[in-house]
């Protein structure tokens, strides 16, 4: 659709929520509520999009512009309804199709929005209302309709007792021809039990002035579930949770319990990969194929090539080259990359390093802002000591280089191509090639020591 502009309403506090945190930035899985309805606009093919912010609005703003660029807000300063909301975004909505979407609407998908704006556009209405069919209309905007046409849309608390029963709601969607908004808003009064400015009072102006409003009826009343408390956060993550699982396992990823496994809508996981239960991947993950992951396990914002195997363990930006088993109970830390046919066991944090092709750190060891070359055997207990309370330095260590246990490796130390370093050494001084590095007291048996320590 040409010319088509959205407006997200997100100033509400959501009080429902009991909770300190904007609602609108309450996250379902990884990401927050607005967040996919921004994104869905944008999948959409809108291009420009104003978030209506108010309680709290500085913290709305700072998240939601670190995240999506090109985004503009306008305040609600006064709560005064979704009529006055829309207002405030001011010259925005002079022109063009007026998408308005509510930002606690996380599930609505832009195959949707697509097909509003096409029925919207080859009806030629000048506005179409969203609504959908529920069981319990408790709460809801009720469409009214006279010869299956538009009337009216009355509120839960404006409703006659006829109007209660009605079924058919409205969602909180809608698109308008910007002249018929505008015009409309001239009108718009807040004669109700609220004392409010209903932006549904809009669509009766529009229809008395001789416009034409029409309706379209949800396939899915799930995409406009609204959020207003944590139950109903748990609701939608739950319909999100099985939307994303049921897609993956349809392009051929094997899910051994989709019920305990938490997958972000950003995240890409190739064929013949196995996720066991109790994982959470996020962010911008990329799994490649015949990966096993789990249990156990949380991913973000990762790249792990194919013929992985992680168990039990978290990645957090970090990158895992193929046929690498890491875990379980491993950590690796940002910008952290492991190379091919690696061994990362358990208890084991890298963090800030790069570990090359072959390199076994199999147990209880800490590698921290190191580069390490191939083939490298990390006795148990090593530990890169990084750091001295003011600066970080980095350890070299070179290729076939064999770590003795609980080595200190005090940086910034470089281990040449197949060292050695003796258990239990602290190693201050660079390790030339093929050497033996001892640094350590020679042991001392101090015989009788007890009965003397203990007169």
């Amino acid at each position: 659709m040409d010319n088509l502009k959205v407006v997200i309403l997100a100033a509400g506090q959501g009080t429902r929520m009991k909770s300190e945190v904007p609602k609108v930035l309450h996250r379902v899985l990884d990401k927050t509520m607005a967040g996919y309805v921004i994104e869905a606009s944008q999948e959409a093919g809108a291009d420009d999009i104003c978030v209506i912010v108010g309680h709290q609005s500085a913290m709305v703003k700072n998240t939601l512009k670190d995240m999506y660029d090109n985004i503009k807000f306008a305040v609600q300063k006064e709560q005064l309804g979704t009529g006055h909301a829309v207002m405030q975004a001011g010259d925005f909505i002079k022109d063009g199709n007026i998408l308005v979407l509510c930002g606690d609407t996380p599930l609505i998908t832009a195959e949707t929005i697509q097909k509003l704006c096409s029925v919207h556009e080859s009806s030629d209405n000048s506005v179409t209302v969203v609504s959908m069919v529920v069981d319990d209309p408790t709460g809801y905007g009720r469409i009214v309709r006279e010869n299956d046409n538009f009337a009216k849309i009355v509120e839960q608390k404006d409703a006659s007792e006829d109007e209660a029963e009605i079924n058919e709601v409205n969602t909180g969607v809608y698109i308008f021809k910007a002249e018929y908004l505008n015009k409309a808003f001239e009108k718009l009064g807040n004669n109700n039990s609220q004392g409010e400015y209903y932006l549904t009072d809009t669509l009766e102006i529009i229809k008395n002035d001789g416009g034409k409003v029409g309706i379209m009826v949800a396939d899915d009343a799930d995409e406009f579930m609204g959020v207003n408390s944590k139950l109903q956060l748990s609701q939608a993550i739950a319909v999100m949770k099985e939307r994303i699982n049921t897609k993956l396992m349809l392009e051929g990823v094997t899910i051994t319990d989709p019920a305990s496994t938490y997958i972000g809508k950003d995240v890409k996981i190739a064929p013949d990969t196995i996720i066991y239960p109790g994982c959470m991947l996020e962010g911008k993950t990329v799994i490649g194929k015949s990966c096993i992951i789990g249990p156990n396990t949380r991913i973000t914002s990762s790249q792990v090539d194919d013929c992985v195997t992680i168990q039990m363990s978290v990645l957090n930006d970090a990158k895992v080259k193929s046929f690498t088993t890491v875990g379980p109970f491993a950590y690796l830390r940002p910008n952290s990359c492991i190379g091919e046919h690696c061994r990362i066991g358990d208890f084991v944090e890298i963090k800030n390093s790069n570990i090359d092709d072959g390199t076994k750190v199999s147990h209880l060891t800490y590698v921290g802002d190191s580069d390490v070359g191939k083939c490298v055997n990390f006795g148990c207990g090593t530990v890169t000591v990084n750091y001295d309370g003011k600066n970080k330095y980095r350890c070299k260590i070179g290729n076939e280089v064999f770590i003795g246990c609980n080595t200190n490796l005090v940086a910034p130390v470089e281990i040449a191509d197949r060292a050695y370093t003796a258990a239990g050494s602290t190693i201050t001084k660079n390790v030339p090639e093929d050497s033996l590095a001892i640094a350590r007291n020679r042991q001392e048996n101090k015989e009788g020591w007890r009965k003397k320590v203990n007169k």
